[in-house]
């Protein structure tokens, strides 16, 4: 097989793999459903991925290397404003959710839910694309200190805004109502103004 055919190979089959483990999830997602959803043999997806495990991990490399060309660009297009870019990007998984009928899932999210004993370099594949999502939110926090109080935990703040984007989207499927996550979202909108309300009071407002 040559280099450029593995290639396609790969391709084909990681694409493949994401759409069923969307659809299926990763346990119920059979070698025998990527064969059928690729249309490939199974000697030329051995030959790329000796196991499913391998393709798992080739789909976590995938979202970790695509959050800026597949996410945030997209949602960011036009966007000046770093705190309307938060928004801005829990309102595209706001349509996600729509478009589905309520059915979308964080795929990162619903992948460690499901393997509650990831391999530890599965979990670490995890972990890393929950990092680079919050570490994005902490990047728009960071162009906006100036607009924030002095001293804000800006990473621990990211980090509760992928806590509500995860959450919101786990009930909003649930209950199959996007209003579960629209309520999450509000609730986090009142906190940021309430952020940017203390940091534009006079100082010492707060001791009288």
């Amino acid at each position: 097989m040559s280099p450029k055919e593995k290639q396609d190979v790969r391709t084909r089959v990681v694409l493949a793999a994401m759409e069923l483990f969307f659809a299926k999830g990763y346990n119920s997602t059979s070698i025998a459903d990527i064969l059928s959803r690729t249309q490939l043999n199974a000697g030329s997806l051995y030959h790329v991925f000796p196991g499913k495990q391998d393709v798992l991990i080739a789909v976590l490399e995938w979202y970790r290397d695509g959050i800026e060309e597949n996410l945030l660009r997209p949602a960011w297009e036009g966007v000046e404003d770093p705190i309307e870019r938060i928004f801005a990007l829990l309102d595209r998984y706001h349509w996600m959710i729509v478009e589905t009928d309520n059915t979308f899932g964080c795929p990162i999210g619903s992948l460690a839910l499901e393997l509650h004993e990831a391999d530890p370099v599965v979990r670490e594949l995890l972990a890393v694309n929950f990092t680079n999502w919050s570490r994005a939110i902490e990047r728009c926090l960071d162009e906006a200190a100036d607009r924030l109080p002095a001293g804000l935990d800006r990473r621990a703040l990211a980090e509760f805004v992928l806590t509500t984007m995860e959450g919101g989207v786990m009930q909003a499927r649930t209950y199959r109502d996007v209003a579960y996550f629209d309520r999450n979202v509000a609730i986090l909108r009142d906190h940021f103004d309430m952020l940017l309300a203390r940091a534009a009071r006079p100082q010492g407002e707060f001791a009288r």
